[in-house]
């Protein structure tokens, strides 16, 4: 069970030059599920070997080369994007499921959402709705558009963050993911529109507003059931150690957290000024904010949840798991990529009650050898009609049925 580190690392505690306590007391979490340890299985119809839960099976639903974010349509189809291929692909669910593209030719396109028959897809400079009937898309509209990418002009070709999520409140209103255009790229904040943020437009449609900032990359966007919007981030790199002010892989390895936090309107996740601790408060940046004249870290409400440094969420979602696990949000952990040794992909669960989610738990691992060797990483995780998870994989290629034996749901 993987689980945030609560208290500071040996050599950080008691630095008054550089550490700030939050005002804002965190929320109570919810007490993780009494769920017993992994168990390591076959993936069915595939020689991979996948930590999951006693009594779960674990199977290759489809195979898709460059599978992203999912959504389930209204006639229990499922959608999957494909920004390289510039394509969302309908699954029909079924013994053999059968695959159909919904749409082709767009830019870059990633998050997914449905307001009753309406398809929201995110490309990297815009969001489209679509009219849903009959397992096609037709009417295709612009409800928010002129987002930064590579092809705006102010950058130059340079965005590493291009690709877009999006989730749409309770009210409507359309919230999308605008990345960082780099690590550390202080101006994203004075940008127009602004980057490294949550935008929101109005039902509809129209010009966006920013509803969070100094999220560096909030690729992981998802309503929680009681109307909140969450978003799991991936965080900076190469910070340097408040210590000495050197960047050092040891501390690099393990800072700052990756957070996972409810937004409200204005809430500031402090990037590039500020830095989440393993006690999910928060750190001046040495290098960017030393003496708090950039950014108030200690004003800033507490992070509610987090996962280690270079996890790299991506998606997000909530749903309802069988016993011992209950309510939760799903995160695909993709893994880093410059941490040594890497932090392994997975699917992570945390347990939500009162609108409050609980510690960092494995849901399924095994996706990376004790050499860092990776068959597979997990991009999003959803929850089917049929109850069953079903998880994307990029770097496989694949699509993952995981649902609970019979034998065992029936007990």
């Amino acid at each position: 069970m993987n689980s945030v580190v609560r208290g500071l690392l040996p050599g950080i505690a008691g630095l008054v030059l550089v550490g700030c306590t939050s005002t804002s007391a965190a929320p109570a979490a919810p007490t993780p599920p009494a769920a017993g340890p992994l168990t390591t299985m076959t993936v069915r119809g595939t020689d991979h070997r996948i930590q999951a839960p006693a009594g779960w099976s674990v199977a290759l639903w489809a195979s898709l080369p460059g599978a992203r974010l999912l959504a389930w349509a209204p006639d229990g189809k499922l959608l999957v994007s494909r920004p390289k291929f510039g394509d969302v692909v309908a699954f029909t669910p079924g013994a053999a499921p059968q695959q159909t593209t919904l749409v082709q030719g767009l830019n870059q396109p990633h998050g997914l959402a449905f307001q009753g028959d309406t398809l929201y897809v995110a490309e990297s400079d815009q969001v489209n709705a679509f009219t849903y009937a009959a397992g096609a898309v037709s009417g295709r509209k612009v409800v928010v558009g002129g987002l930064p990418d590579a092809k705006s002009p102010e950058l130059g070709g340079a965005y590493a963050h291009a690709l877009k999520s999006v989730a749409i409140g309770t009210d409507g209103s359309i919230y999308v993911s605008v990345g960082s255009t780099g690590n550390v790229s202080a101006q994203d904040r004075a940008a127009g529109p602004e980057r490294a943020t949550i935008l929101k437009a109005p039902p509809g449609g129209g010009t966006p507003t920013v509803f969070a900032r100094g999220v560096r990359n909030g690729t992981g966007l998802a309503i929680a059931p009681d109307g909140a919007v969450w978003t799991a981030v991936n965080n900076r790199d190469n910070i340097a150690d408040p210590a000495d002010g050197k960047v050092k892989p040891d501390y690099v390895n393990d800072h700052p957290l990756e957070p996972l936090a409810k937004l409200t309107q204005g809430r500031d996740l402090g990037w590039p000024y500020c830095n989440p601790d393993l006690d999910l408060d928060w750190d001046r940046d040495v290098q960017l904010n030393r003496d708090g004249s950039e950014l108030d870290c200690a004003a800033l409400p507490r992070i509610e949840q987090g996962m280690g440094a270079h996890s790299a969420p991506l998606g997000l979602s909530f749903a309802s798991l069988p016993a011992p696990f209950g309510a939760g949000a799903l995160v695909g952990v993709h893994g880093s990529w410059n941490r040594k040794p890497p932090r392994a992909p997975e699917v992570s669960f945390f347990a939500y009650a009162d609108g409050n989610l609980g510690p960092q738990r494995t849901l399924l691992g095994g996706f990376q050898d004790a050499g860092g060797n990776r068959w597979g990483r997990p991009v999003m995780a959803v929850q089917g009609p049929d109850r069953a998870i079903y998880v994307s994989d990029d770097l496989a290629g694949a699509i993952y049925r995981v649902s609970q034996d019979i034998a065992t749901s029936s007990k």
